[in-house]
């Protein structure tokens, strides 16, 4: 194969300018919005990123988020501190499905946009492109939040890595008007393998150093300078917690009352008495009541 030669560069170099020309402008990115979502465009095989507003939010008041008050206030704590260019960390939160993770980052949104916090939002497998998100905002005055939720990755995937070196590690450092919060069910963030513990094998396709190949997949966790927990919920946490939203949409206490042994029936058949449920079985028990008083307002 012979060596490209100066014409070959320059029609290349054409030919990718063509290309860049079929692509639609970006419309500049809304910075008035509280929230965004970055999101891909593909044209003939190319992929450019775009950071879009969102224009309704889904917020959430802390004040609707119950049995998760020492989570709560961690890290209602720390990004505080982040709002007010104090030392921060990025924060993980694991543990059970439905308990809150994702609508406590919400929450954060909801308490301190006034105050210059903006979030967003990342899918998993865009997290390629955090080094790019990261220098789009950097020279911004607010403070952004990139959060991706339900996070975890197989060991195919290499997406972590990217990950890893925009929390700790890259030589261009991390903007200080950023940080990230990520959910998910898996605490490592990675799956954890039985064969990991079971020796080494002295073969062509044995690993010679196999604790470091595990250290590489629990590292990730460990960028992340604020962990919380989360657990399933007690069958009265969740009671009350479905109470806490019935009297949202209108209920009155009797008639909350009278929704107890719904609630757990609906449970059951879920298999979890979460807080996702419990909003879940409060939308559908009040809208009940909203149909049977003929579709007028619950009181």
């Amino acid at each position: 194969m012979r060596e490209p030669t100066g014409s070959d560069l320059q029609r290349l170099a054409a030919v990718l300018e063509r290309i860049e020309a079929r692509f639609p402008a970006q419309a500049p990115t809304d910075f008035a919005s509280i929230a965004f979502r970055w999101r891909k465009r593909r044209l003939l095989g190319i992929e450019q990123g775009e950071l879009q507003a969102v224009p309704h939010p889904a917020l959430i008041a802390f004040d609707d988020l119950k049995h998760v008050d020492d989570q709560k206030d961690q890290i209602c704590g720390n990004t505080e501190r982040f709002v007010r260019k104090l030392p921060a960390n990025n924060v993980l939160l694991t543990g059970a499905r439905g308990t809150g993770k994702s609508s406590l980052i919400r929450a954060c949104l909801h308490a301190f946009s006034g105050q210059g916090l903006r979030l967003i939002e990342v899918d998993k497998r865009d997290l390629i492109d955090v080094a790019d998100i990261v220098d789009r905002v950097a020279d911004r005055p607010e403070r952004f939040i990139v959060f991706c939720d339900d996070l975890s990755f197989d060991t195919s995937e290499v997406e972590y890595k990217e990950l890893k070196a925009a929390l700790d590690g890259s030589i261009a450092g991390a903007a200080d008007n950023v940080l990230v919060y990520a959910s998910s069910n898996r605490r490592h963030l990675m799956p954890e393998l039985m064969r990991d513990n079971l020796g080494t094998r002295y073969d062509d396709e044995g690993e010679i150093h196999p604790t470091e190949a595990v250290e590489e997949r629990v590292s990730l966790s460990e960028r992340f300078g604020l962990w919380l927990s989360f657990y399933p919920f007690r069958q009265d946490d969740y009671i009350d917690i479905a109470g806490h939203w019935l009297a949202h949409f209108g209920l009155l206490p009797e008639e909350i009352a009278q929704a107890r042994t719904e609630a757990l029936q609906f449970a059951l058949q879920r298999g979890s008495r979460s807080g996702r449920v419990a909003l879940q079985f409060a939308r559908h028990w009040a809208g009940q009541r909203q149909l049977s008083n003929g579709g007028g307002a619950v009181r």
